[in-house]
């Protein structure tokens, strides 16, 4: 080629290139006039790229690029992320595959809410005591957010570094009760104990009496209890103590951990601030979780009760599927 054209011939790469833009569609080696270069990208390309992805939605750009090899892998992202507009996001964890039936109950339990909220307002979340049993460890490893450091911008290669280690299984569970004004009742279970029916009765017994001691008011005006459908919370024995206190028990549906204020909210903050602490003894980790609830603000637990509103409202729009923030 070079004895024919000159110094000026054409290079290999160049060569390739024209060889990709005429097996796109191209048929003139030249310009429109005040066009410029024509788009490699043509609509046969990006349905032949966007069927490849409804096929395999785990594909990978090196992958379309060995089906397609004649197209650069700079434009088969351009059309991936820019023509198509597609985007890669990493499954999220959820506590249990939903089946049809469980969507609807679900969807049925937000409903009622959503209803009963638009007919009563704030009143009805005055109203609703909620309250769940969760375990605290000795030892709690910190999340990735609390690990981050500032570092200065000229030395990179001094990345902080964190070390596996085993943490200790010792742990102790905490029942905790609460309303949008702030906590009602701290108990934690003592070791080698279950939560029975039997038990879960005493600790419903001194919750009534924590309302009346802490809330004024509040227990001649009707109490709403928001607690999930766990085995002691749904028993006989439960049940008809509820019924003679006349606690309106709002329906709470199977593997919604999304939708208990508890869950969602009041654990997923004492458990961030958990991490990286160590913890020595029950007592010390008792009075530790117990004055952490006492220091926080009544906005937050205001802030607990109220996101059921929206949540509720996910959960309906989204067809009973579960609702991540």
């Amino acid at each position: 080629m070079s004895k024919v054209y000159g110094e000026m011939f054409m290079s290999d790469m160049k060569v390739r290139k024209w060889c990709r833009n005429f097996d796109a569609g191209r048929t003139d080696v030249h310009n429109a006039s005040g066009q410029g270069r024509q788009p490699v990208s043509t609509d046969d390309l990006v349905q032949r790229v966007d069927q490849a992805i409804r096929g395999n939605r785990r594909f990978t750009i090196s992958g379309l690029s060995d089906l397609s090899p004649e197209i650069s892998r700079s434009v088969l992202y351009t059309i991936v992320s820019e023509r198509l507009e597609y985007r890669k996001l990493c499954a999220r964890w959820v506590p249990k595959m939903l089946s049809d039936h469980h969507k609807t109950q679900r969807m049925g339990a937000a409903l009622t809410f959503l209803q009963r909220y638009h007919h009563d307002g704030d009143e009805f979340l005055d109203k609703i005591v909620t309250g769940d049993e969760t375990w605290v460890h000795y030892e709690t490893e910190e999340t990735k957010e609390q690990s981050k450091q500032w570092m200065h911008s000229h030395f990179p290669s001094r990345k902080p570094v964190k070390f596996k280690r085993t943490f200790s299984t010792k742990k102790c569970m905490a029942t905790v009760f609460w309303v949008r004004k702030g906590v009602l009742l701290v108990e934690f279970m003592p070791r080698g104990t279950t939560i029975t029916a039997t038990s879960y009765s005493k600790t419903l017994q001194r919750l009534r009496r924590e309302i009346q001691n802490k809330r004024r008011g509040m227990l001649s005006s009707g109490i709403v209890l928001h607690h999930d459908n766990a085995r002691p919370h749904t028993t006989v024995a439960t049940t008809i103590l509820l019924q003679r206190f006349g606690w309106e028990v709002f329906d709470h549906p199977p593997y919604s951990p999304d939708l208990a204020p508890s869950d969602f909210h009041l654990f997923a903050h004492m458990k961030r601030w958990l991490g990286g602490q160590i913890f020595t003894t029950d007592n010390e980790l008792q009075i530790s979780v117990q004055n952490w609830l006492k220091t926080q603000a009544a906005a937050s637990y205001d802030e607990g009760i109220g996101k059921l509103v929206p949540r509720s409202d996910k959960c309906m729009n989204r067809n009973g599927d579960y609702v991540e923030k």
